[in-house]
């Protein structure tokens, strides 16, 4: 798969549910095919902005989409990687703000 037809399946999935990619697009580009290279590698879109264990079940919470992006769209119109924001986001109508890490400390060392 490239990125470009991993863009046109997740965008056909994800923008009813209420959520974009970027604007940017040479940076959702980018994180695609970071997906692709960690679906290569561990077997499964692991966020790219985040380290995976390479162990599914340890890194469940970090699967893109990753458990974390609903709250972190929600509260700062943006996931923490950037790739998923909302519509207001794209549009410049909220803040861009630094989104904070919410995976728990305890999942960050393994």
């Amino acid at each position: 798969m490239t990125p470009e037809k991993l863009y046109q399946a997740l965008k056909k999935s994800q923008e009813p549910k209420g959520y974009f990619f970027n604007r940017d697009r040479e940076l959702v580009m980018d994180l695609l095919q970071a997906l692709l290279t960690n679906k290569q590698r561990y077997g499964y879109m692991a966020c790219p902005c985040r380290l995976a264990s390479g162990d599914r079940k340890q890194d469940a919470d970090i699967i893109c989409p990753c458990v974390y992006r609903e709250a972190d769209v929600a509260e700062y119109g943006s996931c923490y990687c950037g790739l998923y924001v909302s519509r207001e986001w794209n549009q410049g109508e909220i803040p861009h703000q630094y989104v904070p890490e919410r995976r728990p400390l305890e999942r960050l060392l393994g």
